[in-house]
């Protein structure tokens, strides 16, 4: 996945901005204020910090070692940091960002969620 691709994808969900308060380098993916992607896209390699379930978090992390890590400068329980390089299938990255965004959508009050659901 490519840095444009990475973008693209997190821009494509319901409500989803793209913020910069930490510096001009690093992009902030937020639904509602509530951030669900974290990544420097100059990076190299591509990384991107990404909500996760506990169980699954440390699941991942076994099976893709060293691609798949507790997210770094984040809740280790909740977080992995996610090598987007090639290496990983790209409908697994992809599918990552999506459950990040579903679980932070699943958190906010019932009155945004179902602002979300409007057209």
């Amino acid at each position: 996945m490519t840095p444009e691709a990475l973008r693209d994808f997190c821009l494509s969900f319901n409500a989803s901005v793209e913020d910069f308060p930490f510096n001009p380098e690093t992009s902030v993916f937020k639904v509602r204020g509530k951030l669900f992607a974290l990544t420097s896209l100059g990076a190299t390699p591509l990384t991107v910090n990404l909500k996760c379930d506990p169980e699954d978090a440390v699941r991942l992390r076994g099976e893709h070692p060293g691609l798949i890590v507790p997210g770094w400068h984040m809740n280790k329980r909740h977080w992995n940091t996610v090598t987007v390089d090639g290496e990983l299938p790209g409908r697994l990255v992809r599918e990552l960002i999506e459950d990040s965004y579903d679980l932070v959508v699943a958190g906010l009050p019932r009155a945004e969620r179902l602002r979300l659901d409007r057209p």
